[in-house]
């Protein structure tokens, strides 16, 4: 599949799809780019040739937020649109049903907190800083932070964030489990995140995605309806060539040697 965007840089190496915000040298989050994020994650969805995806905005920073110049004399009925958007957006990316990592330098603030939490995982380098500071421009965030955050923190510890709008070190958010990685010194962050992908891709590819859909889907919804979600998902799987590799392999070698085929 040809990736064609103005905003985005999308490159695909053994199955791990890069996307690279490409508005630096801060990555502001103006409608267009989040239209763009959203498309880009249903031709992710689409693309099996792509079986895990990275986030980035490059080496400096990965987002410092919504584009303020766009949004400040926007009324109530112009920012619900503008809203909308992101929300979707943010809402296909987490819904590509395979693995998804943040990969984070610099400032990941406001929305570019939203996407990166959007995210499955998040990696962030120590110079990463992280928050959702919309309250100290007299707002609240509105691309999922109210949502998303409290699920992935707790309630109390996302107020804190939300309330405060300060930025925090990624050792903070790492302590909190907002981030599940820091990496040191002259280490890349991009490319720590790539080599993670690149252990997914090699994975179980229906698997994965159920293992992602139940998981997300049953964190909204009662652990009876989570179950169904859980059993009708396993019971997909057994439709994958991968099920019944995983299974023969590991009754004739044992476990851990299955050589997956992404289907």
């Amino acid at each position: 599949m040809a990736y064609d965007y103005d905003l985005l840089i999308v490159e695909v190496k053994d199955g791990v799809a890069t996307v690279t915000l490409n508005r630096p040298p801060l990555n502001p989050l103006n409608a267009d780019l989040f239209m763009q994020i959203g498309k880009c994650a249903e031709e992710l969805t689409l693309d099996d040739q792509v079986r895990a995806v990275v986030i980035t905005g490059g080496e400096k920073n990965f987002a410092a937020g919504a584009d303020i110049k766009e949004m400040v004399e926007q009324g109530a009925v112009e920012i619900a649109k503008f809203i909308g958007v992101a929300q979707e957006s943010f809402t296909k990316v987490e819904d590509i049903p395979k693995p998804v990592i943040a990969a984070i330098n610099g400032f990941a603030l406001g929305g570019g907190c939203e996407l990166a939490i959007a995210c499955d995982f998040r990696f962030a380098h120590e110079n990463a800083k992280i928050g959702q500071p919309e309250i100290l421009l007299g707002i609240i965030p509105g691309a999922g932070g109210t949502q998303r955050l409290p699920r992935l923190i707790g309630p109390a510890k996302a107020k804190e964030m939300i309330y405060s709008g300060r930025f925090y070190s990624a050792q903070e958010c790492l302590e909190m489990g907002l981030v599940q990685k820091v990496v040191t010194g002259e280490e890349s962050v991009i490319e720590y995140a790539q080599k993670v992908a690149a252990k997914y891709a090699a994975g179980p590819a229906v698997a994965l995605a159920m293992a992602k859909r139940a998981i997300n889907k049953g964190m909204e919804c009662s652990i009876e309806e989570g179950l169904i979600i859980e059993a009708q998902g396993i019971a997909l799987c057994f439709a994958s060539e991968d099920q019944k590799i995983g299974m023969r392999t590991f009754l004739a070698e044992g476990p851990g040697k299955a050589k997956f085929v992404g289907r």
